[in-house]
């Protein structure tokens, strides 16, 4: 009878000798709408390409060139501001330039990026911003002589990194196409 209990027992010991996991951490399923863009203008000394998706509002104050493009859904908006060049190109690319670093205490890293397009005659930066920093991404572009734009992205909710990388993600995207279809009055 001893032995039947010992063996009864050993058995049931062995069959639970599974080891326990850890369950993987949960991740959200984000989807966001398919990329499709359509010309955009106003009555400005610019033109682009911006996503369907992304309304497009006057900013505050009655400048018709100064553009919100709100992404809704995402709780987004990339700001672009248009400004002529009128002999004062050096302070308007201090200014663009000394944006990016406003978001050094809270970024992990800023790069910047070139952006040259002869064709278009678009010349400028892209800064992509990493950490729990306001802005995710910012640019500017010019002609040099008469145009210069600039442009940032912001969410409506406080800077958490890893919850806005997706959003993140798709709105950058979307700047560098509009970057990429920049046109210049002149040139429409």
């Amino acid at each position: 009878m001893k032995n039947l209990i010992f063996f009864a027992l050993f058995f049931t010991l062995i069959s639970c000798g599974e080891e326990v996991q850890p369950k993987p951490d949960a991740y959200l399923a984000l989807e966001y709408p398919e990329t499709e863009y359509e010309s955009f203008s106003r009555d400005c000394g610019y033109s682009f390409e911006k996503n369907k998706y992304a309304v497009a509002k006057n900013l505050r104050g009655g400048n018709n060139c100064w553009i919100n493009l709100d992404y809704e859904d995402l709780k987004g908006t990339i700001f672009i501001t248009y400004q002529p060049v009128k002999n004062n190109l050096d302070s308007l690319l201090a200014d663009a330039q000394k944006l990016p670093l406003r978001h050094t205490i809270k970024a992990d890293a800023i790069e910047g990026s070139r952006y040259t397009n002869d064709l278009n005659r678009t010349y400028g930066m892209f800064y992509e911003v990493t950490g729990d920093a306001a802005s995710q991404a910012q640019f500017y572009l010019t002609d040099s002589t008469d145009h210069f734009l600039t442009g940032s992205v912001y969410f409506e909710t406080q800077p958490n990194f890893d919850s806005i990388l997706p959003a993140a993600a798709y709105l950058k995207k979307d700047i560098r196409h509009l970057m990429e279809t920049v046109k210049w009055r002149e040139q429409q």
